[in-house]
């Protein structure tokens, strides 16, 4: 099997996405179409806070920056606003997806586990 590094980004929002899917396969139809929206943008955002991650990693959680010829300073880099952003409207659509999720899959999904966690 193929490794997470060695996958596109696109791919591994699809792998993503079935991984969610599964959670909700006994959804009823009337929420299906609420759920398929939120599962896309929650895979989305999950591949692309970990790229955001590598990159905070690897180049640091500020950067220097100069504006004119007497200001300069160290601000937090664009990827960390980013990535806060992205952060926080993830953990809403895992929220929601959460009180959408069948009564049963809320038991033993990790979605829950997720919620139950935050509420600690």
């Amino acid at each position: 099997m193929a490794r997470s590094q060695d996958l596109t980004k696109e791919q591994r929002i699809k792998k993503e996405i079935a991984r969610l899917k599964k959670v909700f396969k006994d959804l009823d139809k009337n929420k299906l179409s609420t759920v398929e929206s939120l599962i896309r943008n929650a895979a989305f955002m999950a591949v692309s806070l970990e790229d955001l991650q590598e990159i905070i990693n690897k180049d640091g959680y500020t950067e220097e920056y100069q504006n004119g010829a007497n200001q300069k300073g160290v601000k937090q880099s664009e990827a960390v606003k980013t990535h806060i952003a992205m952060t926080k409207n993830h953990a809403a659509i895992i929220k929601q997806l959460v009180d959408l999720a069948p009564a049963a899959q809320k038991k033993n999904s990790r979605l829950q586990a997720m919620k139950d966690a935050k509420n600690k």
